[in-house]
């Protein structure tokens, strides 16, 4: 797909019948136990605390420095969810800023009524500039993250060699090489018989 042929908001990931795949960035502290279990492990997870997922590959490694970023996300992880799980959140969703002529009451109404929030931030390339299409990013609270964890999530798996491949490639001069490894993320197409929406 062309870039100019990308609409400007649409998911890409990388999924299968069974699951989709999203990523997330933790420490040491957080990443070895949730491996272990294949699920995140409380403490030293806070199911209180919003928690941010993205379908991204790209994106996350963006926002985590390819894992080189600080200590508190040098484990990239893929979790593989369900896609009813995926439906839900996106369909208990605000977006995370006021739209149009709202007020700041109602968004405040709304946003309490809503436990995820969706954000649409810049896509970013292999060098990881930002590209003129969005990438989603979807922030659990509550209720959501409970389902998350214990719920949503079917597998658990340690992303931060690939990242780190990827990067030592891009180091040496080798795009096409970093490029072959990178994650196939496609429109996303929802199970038929979902009540998902886009967003």
């Amino acid at each position: 797909m062309r870039l100019i042929d990308t609409p400007s908001h649409q998911i890409r990931a990388q999924y299968n019948a069974q699951t989709i795949r999203v990523y997330q960035a933790y420490s040491d502290e957080i990443a070895e136990p949730a491996l272990r279990a294949g699920k995140f492990v409380t403490p030293p997870f806070k199911l209180e605390r919003m928690t941010w997922i993205k379908p991204s590959f790209l994106w996350m490694m963006y926002r985590a420095g390819w894992g080189y970023k600080d200590s508190g996300q040098q484990r990239i992880l893929a979790i593989d969810i369900t896609h009813e799980g995926f439906a839900w959140a996106l369909e208990h969703s605000c977006l995370s800023h006021a739209e149009g002529a709202m007020s700041k009451e109602e968004w405040l109404q709304l946003k309490q009524s809503k436990p995820v929030r969706v954000q649409w931030d810049p896509e970013r390339d292999l060098q990881l500039q930002a590209l003129p299409y969005r990438a989603i990013q979807i922030g659990l609270s509550g209720e959501a993250v409970n389902l998350y964890v214990n719920t949503w999530t079917l597998s658990i798996s340690d992303v931060t060699p690939l990242a780190h491949q990827i990067y030592g490639l891009l180091q040496a001069g080798d795009t096409s090489a970093a490029a072959a490894l990178l994650p196939l993320e496609r429109e996303y197409i929802p199970l038929s018989g979902s009540n998902f929406q886009s967003v």
